[in-house]
């Protein structure tokens, strides 16, 4: 069970940044953050974080 929270924090980071990127670019309409620069830099800044906690899960995971 060991390494399972980092994982599953990390996927729903690279999700979660995927989606701000493609709103903060204009390419999903319908929200408040839709073409707002910010969104377009704090995005990708959240699907790395989300990358790294993968990279840890998946470490952590294999030690055992």
């Amino acid at each position: 069970m060991k390494g399972w929270l980092p994982l599953t924090l990390g996927l729903l980071a690279v999700v979660v940044g995927a989606v701000w990127t493609v709103q903060g670019l204009g390419f999903v309409e319908g929200s408040v953050m839709t073409g707002q620069r910010v969104w377009a830099v704090v995005g990708p800044v959240l699907v790395l974080v989300g990358l790294v906690a993968l990279w840890l899960g998946l470490r952590s995971r294999r030690r055992t």
